[in-house]
């Protein structure tokens, strides 16, 4: 494999507070699935939105983010729009905020696809209704008719794997796209997920709190802390045996088969000490 994503000494700051990433190096391989793990504030969403262009104008970013060889940091919004949805796409954590409440999913689906494949309404029409069965739907017309409201949270959220597939991008990144679904649910979402990305042979950046997700779905692993990535490597050896005390607190408080009754339950704090005064692994 090649590498697909390259982001490297990658700063973000906003306003006059501490930088929200520092030193950022991250690689994602061609057809890879990199789970990305760390409490709220580490910097996961602000690697995504770094990757997609979307961070607000006020925030002042150094370093470098390649995709398939093209250098991102400081590319017009013009042909930054041109590779979004396009060569990569994202899936965001609450479909109701992202889906356009005055619009039948259908159409919003096909948005994407008219206007990077330049194809006609009746084109379009039958890429959604192919790509909403690829999702999971038995009932694709009925979805591409309905508006996001009339849908559930399920549905909605395979509607927006639907949007960020249809292009067939070669990187797809995910913001806890099952964290606001119940189990039944999300494992319905991972499931088709798993299946469409393998489909299409895209690569994926999988943000999660959920260790059992991420060591489901994907084959590495990589986890910030800080604003930084301070351990990476495989699913397996990253959570058997981590190198870091934070990933080491993070692992204790996903095993709570692991605890002796009438014991204290683990916390991240347990180790939050020993870890900020460790470098990356």
């Amino acid at each position: 494999m090649s590498a697909l994503l390259e982001i490297t000494d990658l700063t973000v700051a906003f306003g006059r507070r501490p930088p929200a990433l520092r030193g950022v190096d991250l690689v994602v391989e061609d057809g890879q699935r990199l789970g990305l793990i760390g409490e709220s504030g580490s910097g996961k969403t602000v690697t995504a939105l770094a990757v997609m262009g979307l961070l607000p104008d006020t925030a002042r970013v150094r370093g470098s983010i390649r995709l398939g060889g093209r250098e991102l940091v400081g590319l017009r919004d013009k042909e930054m729009a041109r590779l979004r949805g396009d060569l990569v796409s994202m899936i965001f954590q609450e479909p109701m905020t992202a889906l356009d409440p005055t619009m039948r999913t259908g159409r919003q689906v096909a948005e994407a696809f008219r206007l990077h494949r330049g194809a006609d309404a009746g084109r379009a029409r039958e890429a959604v209704l192919a790509m909403l069965t690829a999702v999971g739907f038995t009932d694709a017309a009925r979805i591409a008719d309905s508006y996001p409201y009339q849908l559930s949270g399920g549905q909605r959220q395979r509607v927006m794997t639907a949007m960020a597939l249809i292009n067939s991008p070669r990187l797809v990144l995910c913001d806890e796209p099952t964290t606001a679904l119940d189990v039944t649910v999300q494992a319905t979402v991972l499931r088709v997920l798993d299946e469409v990305l393998d489909a299409e042979g895209a690569a994926c950046l999988f943000i999660s709190h959920d260790l059992a997700v991420v060591s489901q779905l994907c084959s590495d692993v990589a986890v910030m802390l800080d604003g930084t990535v301070v351990e990476r490597g495989s699913a397996q050896q990253v959570f058997d045996a981590p190198a870091h005390a934070y990933t080491a607190g993070l692992v204790a408080t996903s095993r709570l088969d692991l605890v002796v009754p009438g014991s204290r339950l683990p916390t991240v704090a347990d180790h939050v000490g020993r870890a900020r005064s460790r470098g990356p692994r």
